[in-house]
């Protein structure tokens, strides 16, 4: 039995037959038949979220530890707009979502019926294709037009690199009919031919990687890789190459800079030294402002950008070339071919690396308790072999002044780089993950988020470490807000709110430290409480912190 729409019913079982499993529904009416075909599959799990903006960002959660579309539905008129920011986030961040999104018929819209807006194409600037399914479907043209429609929206949210594809789905009333009498569609593979990695490209890069003394890789943002790990570490062995990661980079070895910042503030004034002269980039968004802005004043001679979609990303306004391919399928094209150069390139960065690293290390012992010094606290303590969550926008900054951390698996919204959202993509992760998944986050962020709780299926493996230091401290950190007379009220947001009313309402463990020894104290007691979610809150202060912060990198340009 499902619902007597045939545009819904076509949708569902083709979403089925491509082998997805999950979709986020949000209450209403006009997406009854959505819920009526979905929900009532047995193939397909179905999570009913009421906060339309939580929705999206926990079924992108989900997408991230499945690495296939989850689907998405709401009612018409403004529910659908309440997706946008995850539908963004997944954009940039190259996650696949199916947004379905039920309508009015075209002749009940601008005519001043409720619940009705403009809904096809919404999400135009920030989604891979949008596409109005028809109402009305009875002919076997119809039904093979639909099909057709249907097979390309879910192959495209896949391929060639995965992102966001927008379905609207016009429906008449009466909305709740059943039955058993559908048509089958049929499979139709939209996939593209895999990516032949040009013959000329590959010379032209060995010509240029065995001719330059000076090359950088930088990772950006991506999942673990092993494979991709060991041709990363051959590549890191080369003495013209320097290879920078960040945390969400999730790589790990010694031959890599993973404290990006903290050894660039040891270069002042030996700039030109550090600057590479062949830029090789790959993965998503990079978390360093300082490297963006080092980058962009000491430009490559050469840039290349991988990417299996070809996309033509120019952060560091150099690119001379995009790759369309895979790190991975690339470097194995090219790594038997390449050979070093005398240079002490590599050597240079890892020994402002060290300088770094142990600059911080001893900074650290004496420092009072503040975000950096609970930042060191929670790495060193936080069991390892489980996910970690760093929300924006200071606690992933705050990471990559502690570099590769081995035993985690890294996870941050850096497509957009928002604060909404963050708690709701690590509770979806968390519904389909046995690992323990560990949210750090601020206070506005988790505020901003707290719907992410109210929903049913939250599992114990979720831990949410909130610092609460009384408002946006980032604003204390960037140039221009302390300039100003509005920095507290406008900026900062300043604020006493702590989050143990909202714990309660929602039934999950709260915790709370306030210094050193409570932190280490709570720490262990959060992860041992395994029957429900557990939230620890922790006071510092936003004034010591920055002033403490701002002195390490004052430190560091000392060494």
């Amino acid at each position: 039995m499902t619902s007597d729409k045939i545009n819904v019913s076509l949708l569902r079982s083709l979403f089925v037959k491509k082998g997805l499993t999950d979709i986020v529904i949000s209450p209403g009416s006009r997406n009854a038949p959505i819920v009526i075909a979905f929900a009532g599959d047995p193939g397909v799990r179905a999570y009913s979220i009421v906060d339309e903006r939580s929705a999206a960002f926990t079924a992108l959660g989900m997408a991230k530890e499945t690495g296939k579309a989850v689907a998405i539905a709401s009612t018409s008129g403004t529910a659908p707009l309440n997706y946008s920011p995850a539908v963004a986030e997944a954009f940039y961040q190259k996650i696949p979502l199916l947004i379905l999104t039920a309508d009015r018929p075209e002749k009940l819209v601008d005519v001043g019926d409720g619940q009705t807006i403009r809904q096809q194409g919404i999400y135009n600037n920030f989604i891979k294709k949008s596409y109005n399914l028809p109402d009305s479907i009875s002919t076997k043209k119809e039904i093979a037009e639909a099909e057709k429609l249907i097979n390309e929206a879910i192959d495209l949210a896949h391929y060639p690199e995965p992102g966001p594809v927008h379905i609207n789905l016009p429906f008449d009333e009466p909305l709740y009919g059943k039955t058993e009498q559908v048509p089958e569609p049929h499979v139709i593979d939209f996939k593209p031919n895999p990516n032949r990695i040009n013959n000329e490209t590959v010379e032209a890069f060995i010509r240029l990687f065995n001719n330059t003394g000076k090359i950088m890789i930088l990772a950006g943002q991506q999942l673990p890789d092993e494979n991709l790990r060991k041709q990363i570490e051959k590549l890191s062995s080369f003495p013209q190459v320097t290879v920078l990661t960040e945390t969400t980079s999730n790589f790990n070895g010694k031959q890599l800079i993973g404290c990006i910042d903290n050894t660039l503030a040891t270069i002042q004034g030996q700039e030109a030294g550090f600057a590479p002269d062949f830029l090789i980039t790959f993965g998503d968004a990079v978390v360093s402002k300082k490297i963006k802005k080092f980058l962009r004043e000491n430009r490559p001679h050469e840039h290349w950008h991988i990417s299996p979609s070809g996309e033509k990303r120019d952060t560091y306004f150099s690119l001379t070339q995009t790759v369309k391919a895979t790190a991975e399928d690339f470097f194995v094209r090219v790594l038997k071919k390449l050979n070093g150069v005398e240079s002490n390139y590599n050597k240079r960065w890892l020994t402002q690396k060290e300088k770094a690293v142990k600059t911080r290390d001893n900074f650290l012992k004496n420092i009072p308790f503040t975000d950096f010094k609970v930042y060191d606290c929670l790495f060193r303590a936080i069991p390892r072999g489980g996910n970690l969550h760093l929300g924006n926008s200071t606690p992933v900054r705050y990471s990559q002044l502690f570099g590769n951390i081995e035993g985690f698996t890294f996870f941050s919204n850096r497509g957009v780089s928002g604060i909404d959202g963050q708690i709701s993509t690590a509770a979806g992760i968390s519904m389909l993950s046995e690992k323990t998944n560990t949210v750090i986050t601020g206070d506005l962020g988790f505020f901003y988020d707290s719907n992410a709780f109210m929903n049913k299926y939250l599992k114990a493996n979720l831990k949410v470490i909130i610092i609460n230091n009384g408002g946006g401290s980032i604003f204390r950190f960037i140039p221009g807000p302390d300039t100003t007379p509005f920095l507290e009220e406008f900026f900062e947001s300043k604020h006493h709110w702590n989050a143990e009313g909202i714990a309660r309402a929602f039934n999950i463990h709260y915790y709370r430290a306030a210094n050193e020894w409570e932190l280490k104290a709570q720490l262990p007691v959060l992860y041992k409480m395994n029957k429900r979610p557990g939230i620890l809150e922790i006071i510092t202060s936003s004034e010591l912190s920055t002033e403490v912060l701002k002195n390490f990198f004052k430190t560091l340009t000392e060494v």
